[in-house]
């Protein structure tokens, strides 16, 4: 995944760039850079790898050679260095991108049979935020030149355009991720999460639409492109890795995740002594179940956080899966003879479940241990964001499965999706199986999107029912 954040003042604004960028934390952990402008200065840049540390240690003993900068954009990336500082006919820019291209090779390809030449990477692959930067300046002015990135790439790019000028602002064409404007006295902010806001004086302003563009200034806004009417932003946005504090179209992602949790209790008849969260983004389902379950909520497990970065974040697999099993800490003391559910956001592959469902049983001793998902089974691999490390469709514990029982893994792929069609019972009851469970349930689509309160065509659930098509028909608005 990635975030972004940009900040232009009448003042210095390097400490709410700092503070700003670091609040995208949670959506990254390889790649953290900052690029700022000034009169005096120019344009000055700094990029650190995460891999090992944390964006405001890496970043804190340098921040002097950005003072007196009022303008500036900065980036978490789960892919390449960035922000990049290009000089072109449009003059000179810096810019962060979150971004996935399914179609890179071919671009790639096209671009180099045309002339252009890339920069040379360490990984041998091309930097996605270079391949954007230089069709922008295939444009003649940078609307067009972004026009022409909504064009040619498959897949999503959100991005942040820093110029001697202002900031534009550009959502993916599909708005699969989002992009708000706040303000505060003398300054504007753009901005992932509005979670970056709050402790910076920030109130959100405006939500930009899909595909629309908006340069902001110290002294206001200004629309460079109108939105597309068709939206498909990603119901993961709630689910996983949206911060809980952060709203995305006018939905609070802790409140979904609450109404999740007690929209599904209501229709669960398994008896429980307690119910508990699988830190973090299982909490706030596991509170909601509570309150609709009318049974106790407890810390059954806790996430070890001083040492231990999120799981999801290390690029090798036995590494992914070693974090995973060191951070969360069993209670048994709440644990031992109790009939337990626990909620979590998903299941990919289920190894960390599995030694995490053996551990419950072998060591704290619990008597039952349910499961219930946020959201339904991923059937389908996800090709608009990177909001897993996964390579691979086979990867998924659905597919393996699948392949299983039909001997061929992409073979009856939309029964598999139905929630309650026999393919799908019976998968379930496989994954429960492997998994260890007393029982699991998942959400289904409706009442996911249910709990997120917007119209389903306007919503990406494509990992879900391999369907991302928009239907007219289903928006009045439109």
């Amino acid at each position: 995944m990635g975030g972004i954040f940009g900040t232009i003042s009448k003042k210095s604004c390097v400490a709410d760039l700092f503070y700003g960028t670091d609040y995208n934390s949670h959506l990254g952990t390889r790649r953290g850079g900052m690029a700022t402008y000034s009169e005096d200065k120019g344009f000055v840049r700094s990029i650190h790898n995460l891999e090992s540390s944390y964006f405001r240690s890496k970043f804190e003993a340098s921040l002097n050679k950005f003072e007196g900068c009022c303008s500036g954009i900065g980036v978490i990336s789960d892919t390449d260095a960035q922000p990049l500082v290009m000089n072109s006919h449009l003059g000179q820019f810096a810019i962060c991108t979150v971004s996935k291209i399914a179609n890179m090779e071919q671009l790639e390809a096209e671009m180099l049979s045309h002339n252009m030449h890339f920069a040379e990477m360490s990984s041998g692959k091309t930097n996605t935020t270079e391949l954007v930067a230089l069709h922008i300046i295939q444009g003649k002015t940078f609307r067009e030149g972004i026009e022409n990135v909504y064009h040619h790439v498959k897949g999503s790019c959100t991005m942040l355009i820093l110029t001697t000028d202002g900031i534009i602002c550009a959502r993916d064409s599909w708005g699969r991720t989002p992009l708000i404007i706040g303000k505060k006295d003398g300054a504007y902010a753009v901005t992932s999460e509005t979670t970056s806001f709050p402790n910076l004086g920030f109130e959100p302003c405006y939500e930009l639409g899909p595909g629309e563009i908006v340069r902001i200034t110290a002294d206001g806004t200004e629309q460079i492109r109108p939105a597309n009417k068709k939206m498909q932003i990603c119901s993961f946005l709630w689910v996983y890795y949206g911060f809980p504090t952060s709203t995305y179209e006018g939905r609070n992602v802790e409140k979904v995740r609450f109404d999740n949790g007690y929209q599904m209790a209501l229709t669960d008849d398994t008896e429980v002594d307690c119910c508990s969260g699988i830190p973090d983004s299982g909490t706030g389902m596991a509170m909601g179940y509570a309150a609709g379950k009318r049974v106790p909520y407890q810390r059954c497990i806790a996430k070890y956080t001083p040492t231990w970065p999120r799981s999801f974040t290390p690029a090798n697999q036995a590494m992914r899966s070693l974090v995973a099993k060191m951070k969360l800490i069993p209670n048994v003391a709440m644990l031992k003879g109790k009939r337990v559910l626990f909620c979590d956001d998903s299941i990919v592959r289920g190894t960390q479940l599995r030694d995490n469902v053996k551990v419950l049983f072998d060591q704290a001793q619990v008597k039952e241990c349910h499961m219930r998902i946020a959201c339904p089974p991923l059937v389908y691999g996800c090709p608009f964001i990177n909001f897993t490390s996964s390579k691979s469709d086979m990867e998924l514990i659905t597919r393996r499965i699948i392949e299983r029982f039909e001997g061929d893994a992409n073979k009856n792929l939309d029964k598999y999706a139905t929630t309650g069609s026999p393919e799908y019972e019976r998968m379930v009851a496989a994954i429960a199986e492997e998994l260890g469970l007393t029982s699991l349930r998942f959400n289904s689509v409706e009442e996911l999107i249910r709990a997120i309160g917007l119209p389903k065509c306007k919503v990406c659930t494509h990992c879900f029912d391999g369907s991302s098509a928009y239907t007219l028909s289903e928006c009045a608005d439109d």
